[in-house]
């Protein structure tokens, strides 16, 4: 029998789960008919997409940032502070880290709360594959917190050169060479945004700072960047970096990182003042110690056509956690607008079981890929099923798609009206605060 009244638990608010916990706010929670709480370790939340241009001081979570307390308080569910840790699918727990505060003094205590439907939307990290040094030397983007320490120092190092040109130091101080492993969709969008940003430091007191003293490079251990992408948005991409300047490194692995860069599987070194980790994909490794779940090697939970783990009673799994295997025997891929789709097939077939009606099993419809090249281009294809990613755009039509994906994760949580004022917001805000992040 259904409790009149079910606690729908979300743990993770990344691009899925706070759609999720949008939509069955405003359609169960509002008119309360379920309690709807939504978990995340952070207060604020920020499309992950966009973390690369947090890294790079493009973006400021203080002002693009959702806080998710707030939202709650708007959308009909409930916003809990908490770090997940535990699962009990027999007395259907889960558990809570006890959450400090910077000194160390205990702020919120372990807790454990109750669920009637558990929907696990944790998203993903980098794979360092445990290579070693990594973990010691690398910057890493899985979160706002790593994309914030990554600025910070990209910041600090942009000042270094700066004085260090307006006086007589060695030269190999007045350059700064950044290294970026993972040709993926992030590595080859923060090595635009890194020359993107390099230009405007010259508004910003940094005038001593050329482009040509700076120096990434994009290391990709496969044969191509963007190798999840269609072939001609790989080379696509592969150009406009090239004509950039960045050195792109193909068919490059790497074996080991230290204090001063790189070393490849053939032994040669790659020099850089800051190193950056955005190869691979897996689940936090924590999840695996859940008993009763199963996993594939990327950590990535088992699902049925319903989302629903395998094996384990109301426990979902949507977005980058849940492995969900499609009718020709592939994996729905880890991206935006998987989680997306999912939040919204999710929200509907709990919405259906509350009325006594069938759900629908999930069917994910690629509608094609973009990679955003700062301001300079984007490149990718639309339609991905129906045209077979036939459909090529690049350019200036390329780059209003790609921002208009933004807005319809914006419309996703806040609706139009929201979504409309928010745009008309950021227009304003351009005129009066910087173009980059400076603190």
């Amino acid at each position: 029998m259904i409790n009149t009244h079910p606690n729908i638990v979300i743990i993770g608010g990344g691009a899925g789960g706070l759609e999720l916990a949008s939509k069955l706010g405003q359609k169960l929670g509002k008119s309360q008919r379920a309690n709807i709480t939504l978990i995340d370790k952070n207060r604020t939340h920020i499309w992950k997409p966009l973390l690369h241009e947090v890294a790079t001081g493009s973006l400021d979570t203080s002002l693009d940032g959702v806080s998710y307390s707030a939202h709650a308080a708007t959308h009909g569910f409930q916003f809990i502070l908490g770090e997940f840790i535990k699962l009990d699918t027999n007395d259907q727990t889960i558990s809570l880290k006890q959450h400090n505060d910077d000194n160390g003094k205990v702020l919120l205590p372990e807790r454990t709360l109750h669920y009637d439907k558990l929907i696990i939307a944790i998203g993903s990290i980098s794979n360092d594959f445990n290579t070693p040094g990594v973990a010691e030397h690398c910057y890493f983007l899985d979160s706002q917190q790593q994309a914030e320490r990554f600025q910070h120092a990209l910041l600090n190092s942009f000042t270094r050169v700066h004085q260090n040109s307006s006086g007589e130091q060695s030269s190999q101080s007045n350059s700064l060479s950044i290294a970026i492993v993972g040709g993926g969709a992030t590595g080859v969008e923060l090595s635009a945004e890194l020359i993107h940003v390099s230009g405007l430091l010259k508004h910003y007191g940094l005038s001593e700072f050329k482009s040509t003293q700076l120096r990434i490079h994009l290391i990709e251990a496969g044969p191509t960047i963007l190798p999840a992408l269609p072939k001609r948005i790989s080379d696509a991409a592969r150009r406009e970096l090239l004509n950039l300047g960045i050195q792109v490194l193909e068919n490059t692995r790497i074996s080991e990182a230290n204090q001063h860069g790189f070393v490849t599987a053939e032994g040669e070194e790659i020099a850089a003042d800051l190193m950056l980790w955005a190869a691979g994909v897996k689940v936090a490794d924590f999840i695996k110690s859940i008993d009763g779940l199963e996993f594939n090697r990327s950590n990535q939970v088992l699902v049925d056509p319903y989302l629903q783990a395998k094996g384990v009673e109301h426990v979902y799994v949507l977005g980058d956690a849940s492995a969900c295997e499609q009718s020709d025997g592939s994996f729905v891929p880890p991206r935006a607008q998987a989680a997306h789709q999912m939040a919204s097939n999710l929200a509907s077939n709990i919405v259906a079981e509350l009325n006594g009606k069938a759900k629908t099993p999930f069917k994910y419809k690629d509608h094609g890929s973009l990679v955003n090249l700062s301001r300079f281009s984007a490149v990718g294809s639309l339609m991905g099923n129906l045209t077979n990613n036939s459909m090529f755009i690049e350019g200036k039509l390329a780059r209003l798609m790609y921002v208009s994906l933004y807005r319809m994760h914006q419309n996703a949580i806040h609706g139009p009206l929201k979504t409309m004022a928010l745009w008309l917001c950021e227009k304003l805000m351009r005129s009066v605060r910087p173009k980059m992040k400076l603190h």
